[in-house]
């Protein structure tokens, strides 16, 4: 089975000042992230602002990221749809290209009930045999929640092997690892709960502030792994004022701000989405002189 480790990076989308993909700093950013602890990056995910790039752009993303982290770190494509035809299509074209996993995001605004989330699951595994899965809950986006019922029978499909858990909700997380069999993986999907999820048997994150403290959210996972829950703890208060802070308003938003005050040319985020930047840099420039 494929291990994705322990951090897994979603992924920003860098645009250009015409709004178009700037496929060169996604390069560079890509490599930069794996040097700073990145086991596996998720591109075009909801940090990538995949609800806003067409079909032809992903795959220019995939292809792109996949090279220039060739043998350093594993690629998964953020392929879901609301339709469960289009995701089919985009997974096994993704397939082809030789990424490593795909994320599979809860469908959207159709807001099918548990037995067609299964289905849907089911049917875009079954197409793609060959390439490992995680599945993506996140309800407040999507309108529907996976119940830990039906995870555990996703997983017993043998390629769906772990889920994205973005409920905030432990209890459910907790419930999900007690139906599931242990090799089945649970990652956080809020910087924030990463580590009281370890606490209820999580395998890692899928991180945003990873951008920004990759090394030291290595660093906390490997000292709770370790026994050195002391310590793991001292990480994550040092980190939570900026795990808030990049959710103080719509993710990618305040990330695609810090990265700016970091130097990189990661341009605006794309419409709907927009930038309110004056407050939001002078709360991270704030939290930036207190991190290590």
């Amino acid at each position: 089975m494929v291990d994705f480790g322990r951090v897994l990076t979603a992924m920003i989308t860098p645009f250009k000042e015409d709004g178009s993909v700037n496929y060169s700093v996604a390069e560079e950013l890509a490599a930069y992230l794996v040097e700073q602890g990145t086991d596996t990056l998720v591109v075009c995910g909801t940090t990538g602002e995949s609800p806003t790039l067409s079909w032809d752009e992903e795959y220019q993303l995939f292809q792109v990221v996949l090279q220039a982290v060739a043998g350093k770190a594993l690629v998964i494509a953020g392929t879901g749809s609301n339709s469960t035809e289009e995701a089919i299509a985009a997974t096994q074209k993704a397939a082809k290209i030789g990424l490593h996993g795909s994320l599979q995001v809860v469908p959207y605004y159709n807001k099918p009930p548990q037995a067609g989330l299964y289905q849907h699951f089911k049917a875009i595994a079954l197409a793609c045999p060959d390439l490992p899965f995680l599945l993506y809950n996140i309800p407040t986006r999507t309108g529907q929640n996976l119940q830990p019922e039906t995870v555990a029978r996703l997983a017993e499909i043998e390629n769906i092997v772990g889920i994205k858990e973005s409920t905030g909700n432990l209890d459910q997380a907790s419930e999900i690892n007690r139906l599931t069999p242990k090799e089945f993986k649970l990652y956080s999907g809020d910087d924030s709960l990463t580590l009281p999820l370890l606490a209820v048997g999580g395998s890692g994150v899928v991180s945003v502030a990873s951008h920004l403290v990759g090394k030291q959210l290595q660093q906390m996972i490997q000292a709770f792994e370790t026994g050195n829950s002391q310590v793991a703890t001292q990480i994550h208060l040092k980190l939570f004022p900026l795990f808030k802070a990049l959710f103080a308003t719509t993710n990618p938003i305040p990330l695609k701000t810090a990265l700016k005050l970091k130097g990189w040319d990661v341009g605006s985020t794309r419409l709907p989405l927009c930038e309110d930047e004056d407050w939001m840099s002078q709360k991270l420039k704030a939290i930036f002189t207190d991190l290590p």
